[in-house]
């Protein structure tokens, strides 16, 4: 399956459409993202059933502050509307494809409970200060 250029007109509606997406922030000038762009577009291909999409980091700068990307590539994955992973770093076949099954094997409800318990604790100690 061919990547997604992901913009910051389509971003919103392409994640909230899909409930397995890949994003590979880079940019052209990125030695490295260059490096991981074949292990990314190969991985595409063995999980069609998965998004895999790109945000070219230059021209999308507002999107790549809206996730403080700070150093590129970073793959993040986002699952049902939820960061499940996010990790700078090109990463070589075996770890792309062992973070891939990683997030597959995630038990969503139990992440969606984490994360509502950490936005109440968060929520308490705003009020208490």
């Amino acid at each position: 399956m061919a990547t997604v250029e992901l913009t910051k007109e389509n971003f919103d509606q392409t994640v909230s459409e899909n409930d397995f997406i890949l994003i590979d922030f880079w940019a052209s000038w990125c030695g490295p993202c260059r490096q991981f762009a074949p292990v990314y577009d190969a991985a595409s291909e063995r999980h069609d059933d998965l998004v895999f999409a790109k945000v070219d980091t230059e021209a999308q700068q507002e999107l790549a502050a809206a996730f403080e990307i700070r150093s590129i590539p970073t793959l993040m994955i986002v699952r049902d509307n939820v960061a499940v992973f996010a990790q700078p770093g090109a990463l070589p076949e075996a770890a792309l494809e062992d973070v891939i099954g990683q997030a597959r094997a995630l038990d969503m409800d139990e992440v969606r409970k984490s994360v509502a318990e950490a936005d109440a604790k968060n929520a308490e100690g705003a009020a208490g200060a």
